[in-house]
């Protein structure tokens, strides 16, 4: 049976190979192009996948997200938000009773502590708002550069091209980066796509991924957008870590 996302990725990538390059392989601004148009068309207005109210919420829903599912980090944090769902309160709880609530989402007692650490933090030195900084958001426990990145995008609507594990193996099947490492990735993504783009293609690519594009269910060959991109490739893409 043929796939109708397939076909129709196919059919426009046709259209695209010979009205630019006649037939030759595409270059990889020329796939950066179609994917940016063809993810746009299929994810207009991406949702924040997180359940959150406030810059505090989010931040603390991202955090916990490492190495767990959106889906049950949203299942915990109404959990969360009962005992606190602002620095002020969590700044009042104990890590231990953090950690009870937060152990579905794995990694709980480092989590729990960050959360701890980082709320107090808040408290203290930024009135209990989250700063609209990456500097000072990466300084926070628990906080790195994606994280951070997350926040000033999705939050505060600043430029960013948060890079997780997901986006950095995509980037690598469709050919828009090396794969040296998610620094690399984030640097090409950035080159290759317009800024104003960024932060929705961010959560465009996340979805596709999660729909078609999966870590077990595609290897370069199977997923629509790959076998689009590159219809001749026979083996699988072993994406760097």
């Amino acid at each position: 049976m043929i796939d109708p996302l397939a076909e129709s990725l196919s059919k426009r990538l046709r259209e695209v190979w010979f009205g630019i390059k006649g037939g030759l392989r595409m270059i990889r601004k020329e796939r950066a192009a179609y994917v940016d148009e063809e993810l746009d068309r299929l994810y207009p207005n991406p949702p924040i996948p997180l359940d959150h109210k406030d810059p505090y919420t989010l931040l603390v829903a991202v955090l916990l997200s490492a190495q767990c599912t959106d889906v049950r980090v949203n299942k915990t944090t109404p959990s969360l938000w009962a005992l606190a769902d602002n620095p002020f309160d969590m700044a009042e709880v104990a890590a231990s009773r953090i950690e009870n609530v937060v152990r579905p989402c794995g990694l709980a007692p480092r989590k729990a502590q960050a959360i701890h650490e980082l709320s107090n933090v808040l408290v203290e030195n930024y009135d209990g708002e989250v700063p609209e900084d990456f500097d000072a958001l990466e300084s926070l426990a628990g906080v790195g550069h994606k994280t951070a990145s997350v926040v000033m995008a999705q939050a505060f609507g600043y430029p960013a091209f948060p890079v997780d594990t997901h986006i950095h193996r995509l980037a690598q099947r469709w050919g828009l980066t090396n794969g040296k490492n998610v620094t690399q990735t984030e640097k090409d993504l950035k080159k290759l796509f317009p800024e104003e783009r960024w932060n929705d293609l961010h959560l465009q690519i996340i979805y596709f991924g999660r729909e078609y594009c999966t870590a077990r269910g595609c290897d370069g060959t199977v997923c629509p957008m790959c076998r689009a991109l590159y219809p001749r490739r026979k083996k699988a893409v072993v994406a760097r870590k």
